[in-house]
């Protein structure tokens, strides 16, 4: 998977900074281009008395317009990424982003969070439902405060890992974002575990310990000389767990819910546990279909 065209959707507001920061980082690293978005209203597809309609139509223009050209006052400072900036009309934004992104042929959308939430962390609202249920490309979403406090790059990808098919055509897409962007790839399986361990539960855990390993060692192999590094991370919770590893100027990957649609992003039940405890961006990946027999090589987990 090459990452050369970024999609972000853009909000006038200042939590906007946050996606548009990611969505910038994510472009210069790559060598891509980024589009920035706003979706709105569309105008009434509904007959009504001519001059309300007009007057309705010239607002949502010059309002859009508006809108817009503070996302261009914002990046005016980025020379360094070719930036088109452009309007779409919608119900729904999560939509209307989906729906651009099939015609733009968009590799990635990148969003910020919804309103509220902790600082560093990534919110869900609206938008990002639409979009992680429909999207036909990567979603990459922006924790709170990422525009004010962002790493000069990206130094790390790393993928949230699970020995099943979609997690291993994650890592092979995730190590070929990595490579473009220069980065090493970590592999991460989180195993959340309760308080109080009585012998014969340790002793489960200490397998599963070693399991999951073997499983993260072997997803490892195979890269030609990018750097993978493993990693097993232990807590009450995802939180926790993802609390016990440096995330600092890393983005997150996951893979999509086997259940969900085919080609599509579709948020699992870990998956939204991750995103909402992450302390960095998080790319949803969605699903492909089946490869064939022996494509993956040495892993050959497909």
């Amino acid at each position: 998977m090459k990452i050369e065209h970024v999609l972000a959707g853009f909000i006038p507001e200042p939590r906007c900074r946050d996606g548009l920061a990611l969505a910038v980082l994510l472009a210069r690293q790559s060598g891509a281009r980024l589009t920035v978005a706003y979706v709105h209203a569309p105008a009434w597809t509904t007959p009504g008395p001519g001059k309300v309609d007009a007057e309705w139509q010239t607002y949502v223009a010059e309002d859009a317009a508006h809108s817009l050209e503070q996302a261009r006052r914002l990046l005016a400072d980025v020379r360094d990424v070719p930036i088109d900036y452009v309007l779409t009309g919608n119900r729904g934004s999560g939509r209307g982003l989906v729906q651009l992104a099939g015609r733009s042929k968009a590799d990635v959308v990148v969003i910020g969070p919804a309103p509220g939430g902790v600082r560093g962390r990534i919110r869900l609202g609206s938008t990002a439902d639409q979009l992680l249920h429909a999207s036909p490309v990567p979603v990459a979403l922006a924790p709170r405060g990422y525009g004010e406090d962002h790493p000069p790059g990206i130094r790390r990808l790393t993928v949230a890992y699970r020995r099943d098919p979609a997690s291993d055509e994650a890592v092979l897409r995730a190590a070929v974002i990595a490579a473009r962007m220069g980065v090493p790839l970590r592999l991460i399986t989180l195993v959340v575990r309760g308080g109080r361990q009585a012998r014969m539960e340790e002793e489960m855990l200490n397998r599963l310990r070693e399991r999951v390993m073997a499983d993260l060692r072997a997803a490892a192999r195979g890269h030609g000389r990018l750097e993978v590094e493993v990693e097993v991370l232990e807590g009450r919770n995802v939180a926790a767990a993802l609390g016990a590893t440096d995330c600092e100027g890393a983005m997150l990957v996951c893979a999509s819910s086997e259940t969900g649609p085919l080609r599509r992003v579709f948020l699992g039940d870990i998956s939204s546990k991750i995103i909402r405890s992450a302390p960095c961006p998080v790319m949803m990946l969605p699903r492909n279909p089946p490869r064939k027999p022996g494509i993956l090589g040495e892993q050959g987990k497909l």
